[in-house]
Formats: structure tokens, C-alpha cells, sequence
């Protein structure tokens, strides 16, 4: 049984998670020709703050983006 984890930047819509679930898991079930029920996807919500880019999180560089 495939176990993915997916780990991103807090904040993203339940949508968004539900549309990328969706294409991973059919991806997986294509190539292995595995049933979908038996690939699991976890997701794994990091505050931006927690999140490192070299040494900076990625809460201070939205912040040099946004300006």
C-alpha cells in the first residue's frame, strides 16, 4: 500500500488539497495498477514561520514579496 506525504506551506485551501490527492493518487494507481482505495495520502500542514529557505522562513520572504 503506498503511504505519500505531502507537506506544504499552511494556508492552502481544503480544495486545493483535495484536487492535488486526486492526482497523485491517480497517478500511483495508473503506473502500479493499484485500486485508488488502497493509496493513502497524508498532508502535512508547516507554518510559514517553521518553514526554512536557506536561513530565512518563508513568512520573511512573502513579506519581501509583498512589498
Amino acid at each position: 500500500m503506498p503511504f505519500v506525504n505531502i507537506r506544504l506551506v499552511a494556508g492552502r485551501s481544503q480544495q486545493l488539497k483535495d484536487e492535488i490527492s486526486r492526482r497523485v493518487v491517480d497517478a500511483i494507481s495508473e503506473v502500479l495498477q493499484l485500486p485508488r482505495d488502497d493509496i493513502w495520502v497524508v498532508f502535512e500542514n508547516v507554518p510559514a514561520e517553521e518553514w526554512y529557505v536557506g536561513s530565512t522562513t518563508v513568512a520573511e520572504l512573502r513579506k519581501k514579496t509583498q512589498k
